[in-house]
């Protein structure tokens, strides 16, 4: 019963839009934010929110980066692949249980 309270508890990863973000960029640490788009295959504006409600939480990084022009990085904080660990741990638990 612990590992599903401590699931209910993370609303930021509960959504699988996020929790697949950082799925995404836990093995790479960083990412382009069009790489995402084809990944996920969401809108801009609807990954655009969903970055933005992980960067709020601590979980990522949205920053610039200048090559040829100018585009959207983001980088998995430490943070944010503690608080992913602890998810997928309750979750693997959870799923040992039943």
């Amino acid at each position: 019963m612990e590992s599903l309270r401590e699931l209910s508890r993370n609303h930021v990863l509960g959504n699988p839009i996020r929790l697949a973000i950082v799925l995404y960029l836990l093995p790479r640490e960083k990412a382009l934010f069009k790489e995402l788009l084809e990944v996920l295959e969401v809108t801009p504006g609807n990954l655009d929110s969903h970055l933005k409600t992980l960067e709020k939480a601590g979980y990522v990084k949205i920053y610039k980066v200048i090559a040829d022009r100018p585009r959207t990085a983001v980088k998995i904080t430490e943070k944010g692949a503690e608080e992913t660990g602890r998810y997928l741990g309750a979750l693997k638990r959870i799923l040992s249980e039943l």
